[in-house]
């Protein structure tokens, strides 16, 4: 009686063992350090850049322990965060818009650690420090860019099929066509009904006005809904995409509500420079390069994105948006060059389709157009240098291509350079277009001498009530008191293990959700101990201890798994600080349960199992 199997012994082991090794790269501290890469995203940090950094460094006597290169980017590891600070200031002022600096907090966690797939557990923006900005997405305008798109396809057909109209507009987010007769009213009637919802993949809903001669197209309420959707969540691979470039260990960036994107960059202390990424948010646009016969109303002049000097006039009219992009790729042709394979929606094929069938032979470009910010170091009003930063729209030729054959929703562009330009252009195409333009709703800095003090004052409180805990257990029931409080650490070394593991956020709340564990695994074993207590009353002591776990288990199991469901509806339901609580909740329950259980069972039948006690003092 009382005697766990060898088995279900190994097992309480294997996931002590488990637990304490993947909650061990917490015990290393963080290093302040510098992560610089090119501003031109496909140009990877080289040797010569970090000899420019180091001179730079070394000119204004900056101190630093150690710089490398890692992952296209250079790493500058500080002893303190001032020399951090103060050297991203020095780099800053001198290099300007030529690179991307971002202030980071490097693990110091050991190779055989990193090996296993040990890291620290992630800190949020309230403890790392950081910037946190609210983005909200305007759906006018991309219900309007659908409608204006829907417009202008629509004229042509009509052209094309000679249906005479003497009126086209948008009115209040509707397409409003008027017909010169009653048949032509009639054939532009049969067209919508057999285009709808193929023409964009949406279905709308026509309006008849016979007496008139007008019809009228408005988007459903199902359709309006997709195109938020669409739009928010474009927008969202894009800020993805483009916050990747800062080298923030994990950045947040998720949906808020219907219409707003939360941008949270843990460890950047500088707004501005986080706003420039994410505001480096580009489109791209298919168009043919002027001839001959193309009025230079109809034209513009560009410059190349590798190559500043070398231009080439295009149509202003865009066959295809990058919108229109549901995947691309890299690839190799038959020479072995580097190429992207592009595929477009049913609506640009068609578009591309029209564009390219009477056009082959002429060559077509990829225009990249990009929102930038240009840095200025200018003197202000009291003497101090500040850098000045002024935004505007910047359109380059990325590619440029002569179309050999009719193109639809599948083609290749080719010329696009080595094999990462490729890779670059590949990843422009797939989430470097904006669905919708944003707006800046809120933004705040948080510093990290405040994130350090949040963690100082959640550890305290984490430490003083373990400690109050351990001692009440101790003082109130002796050996059994004792057992629990082993469970008490182990519950917390598992937590903290398994939100490693499992990559999860540590924000303040979720201290607080820590501290309130520490509570609800002592209350298990003292539900657990009290059953002893009146099992004693009329068994023996090796009877009372195995029926007072037995039965105290239906009742800690009810109570724990009604807590659990609280848990996981706010973790489905929250946001931000409310996840970051639930989250710790919830591994704390399932933790709390296991070590009350049966690390406790087992330390009891370690020490009272098969053996003759008389009394049992609890």
């Amino acid at each position: 009686m009382n005697k766990f199997s060898i088995t279900k012994n190994l097992f309480i082991l294997f996931v002590v063992v488990l637990g304490f090794t993947y909650a061990l790269p917490n015990l290393y501290p963080t290093q302040p350090s510098i992560q610089v890469a090119y501003t031109d995203s496909g140009k990877s940090a080289d040797q010569p850049l970090m000899n420019e950094l180091v001179q730079i460094l070394d000119n204004n006597k900056s101190e630093y322990e150690e710089i490398f290169l890692r992952d296209n980017k250079i790493v500058i590891k500080f002893s303190t965060l001032d020399q951090q600070l103060d050297s991203k200031t020095v780099l800053q002022n001198t290099l300007l818009d030529r690179v991307i600096i971002a202030l980071n907090l490097e693990p110091t966690t050991p190779d055989w650690l990193k090996d296993l797939g040990g890291k620290p557990v992630k800190l949020g923006l309230d403890l790392s420090g950081g910037v946190h900005f609210l983005l909200e997405v305007d759906i006018d305008t991309a219900k309007q860019g659908r409608l204006e798109l829907l417009l202008d396809t629509y004229r042509k057909t009509f052209k094309e099929d000679k249906i005479r109209f003497t009126d086209s507009s948008i009115k209040d987010l509707a397409l409003h066509f008027k017909f010169r007769d009653q048949e032509s009213y009639n054939k532009a009637l049969k067209k919508y009904r057999n285009d709808s919802p193929g023409l964009t993949g949406l279905q709308y809903i026509i309006t008849e006005r016979p007496s008139s001669n007008v019809l009228i197209l408005e988007y459903s309420d199902v359709a309006l809904k997709e195109i938020r959707d669409y739009a928010v969540g474009q927008n969202l691979t894009t800020l993805r995409n483009r916050v990747n470039e800062l080298g923030v260990s994990e950045p947040i960036v998720q949906r808020q509500g219907a219409t707003r994107i939360v941008v949270e960059l843990p460890g950047v202390q500088d707004p501005t420079a986080a706003k420039k990424i994410i505001g480096k948010t580009a489109n791209l646009e298919f168009r043919l390069e002027a001839n001959s016969r193309t009025s230079p109303l109809r034209k513009e002049e560009f410059n190349f994105k590798d190559n500043e000097y070398l231009t080439a006039f295009l149509e202003k009219a865009v066959v295809v948006s990058g919108d229109r992009v549901t995947n691309a790729n890299t690839g190799f042709d038959e020479s072995g060059f580097s190429q992207v394979n592009i595929t477009l929606d049913m609506q640009g094929g068609r578009a591309m389709q029209k564009a390219t069938s009477g056009n082959i032979g002429r060559k077509l470009a990829v225009l990249f157009v990009e929102q930038k910010s240009k840095s200025e170091l200018v003197t202000d009003e009291n003497g101090k240098s500040v850098i000045e930063q002024t935004t505007y729209i910047e359109k380059n030729i990325i590619s440029l291509a002569t179309i050999q054959a009719v193109l639809g929703t599948s083609f290749r562009i080719t010329g696009v350079g080595n094999p990462q330009e490729a890779s670059e252009l590949a990843l422009l195409l797939r989430a470097g277009a904006l669905a919708a333009p944003m707006k800046f709703v809120e933004e705040r800095t948080v510093g990290p001498s405040l994130g350090k003090e949040n963690i100082e004052l959640g550890m305290r409180s984490i430490m003083i009530g373990f400690a109050l805990v351990v001692i009440f257990m101790t003082l109130y029931y002796r050996v059994f008191g004792l057992a629990a409080n082993v469970s008490l650490f182990l519950n917390l070394v598992l937590i903290t293990g398994i939100m490693s593991l499992l990559g999860a956020t540590l924000t303040l709340p979720g201290i607080a959700g820590i501290v309130l564990t520490v509570g609800m695994a002592v209350d298990a074993n003292v539900l657990i101990f009290a059953r002893i207590r009146e099992e004693l009353k009329e068994k023996d002591p090796q009877s009372a201890i195995h029926d007072g776990f037995s039965r105290a288990f239906v009742t800690i199991f009810d109570a724990n798994v009604t807590t659990l469901i609280a848990a996981l509806i706010l973790y489905i339901i929250g946001t931000g600080p409310v996840k970051g609580f639930a989250i710790t909740l919830s591994i704390g329950i399932v933790t709390s349960m296991f070590t009350a259980i049966m690390c406790t069972r087992a330390m009891v039948n370690l020490i009272y199992g098969n053996k003759n006690i008389k009394e049992l003092k609890i």
